[in-house]
Parts: structure tokens; sequence; C-alpha cells
């Protein structure tokens, strides 16, 4: 078994894809002609986005979630924190927390992205 892609729910791919280019610097893998999803080349494992119109196409009663209560997160791993929360918040990202060093040795922020997903900007785990 090999963890392959997370797919996140949203309500305009394009634009998704665009903000997290301009946002965390990453690249567009893919973007079907139909628009309604897309990857970012993030690796081995895809951060890749789908319509909220697709899903719901599709019969899966999709939910693009509570911003303001979060069941979920992802993470950009940096040596620079503060410069990347700078670049996100130009991109339009909303600050949830400015940046912190946290007690097991990792440096880290949070921001809402333009879907209001929750996206850690972090060190690595020192130790």
């Amino acid at each position: 078994m090999k963890f392959r892609y997370t797919i996140m729910y949203v309500e305009n791919v394009e634009q998704t894809l665009a903000f997290y280019e301009q946002a965390f610097g990453l690249e567009r893998a893919f973007l079907h002609e139909s628009g309604d999803y897309g990857e970012l080349n993030t690796g081995d494992t895809k951060l890749s986005f789908s319509s909220l119109a697709l899903m719901t196409s599709l019969g899966k009663h999709p939910s693009s979630g509570n911003p303001h209560s979060p069941n979920f997160e992802i993470a950009f791993e940096t040596d620079d924190v503060a410069g990347n929360l700078a670049n996100a918040l130009k991109a339009g990202a909303e600050l949830v927390q400015e940046v912190e060093e946290m007690p097991w040795g990792q440096t880290t922020a949070y921001v809402r992205d333009l879907n209001g997903y929750l996206v850690e900007i972090c060190t690595a785990v020192a130790g």
C-alpha cells in the first residue's frame, strides 16, 4: 500500500492551484480540461483538488468544512517559516498563528487558504 494523494474539495480548482503556486511556491502538475480536478507537484504524494460540483455530481455529498473548526491540516516544511508565512499572507492567506517556537524544537505558523483549509508552515522537528 502506498499513500498516493490527498484530494481537497474546493469551489474553484483553477483559483486554488494559482493560490498554492503563489502562496507556497508550488508548481502545477496537472489541471484537467474540465477545470474540475488538478494536482500540484509535491513529490511522491500529490496534493490534489477536486471541485465540489464534480464530487456532488458523483454522489459524494462533499463538504468544504468549517474554517473555524478544522478537522485536519496540511503542512509544508521549510527552513524559512517567517519568509514563507509572509509570502502566504501576501497571496491572500488568512493568518491563524504567527511564527512560534515549539517546545519540541520546531518552528510553526498557521494560515487558512482561500478555501478556509488550515495550512501549517513549519521546520522539521528537531532531534
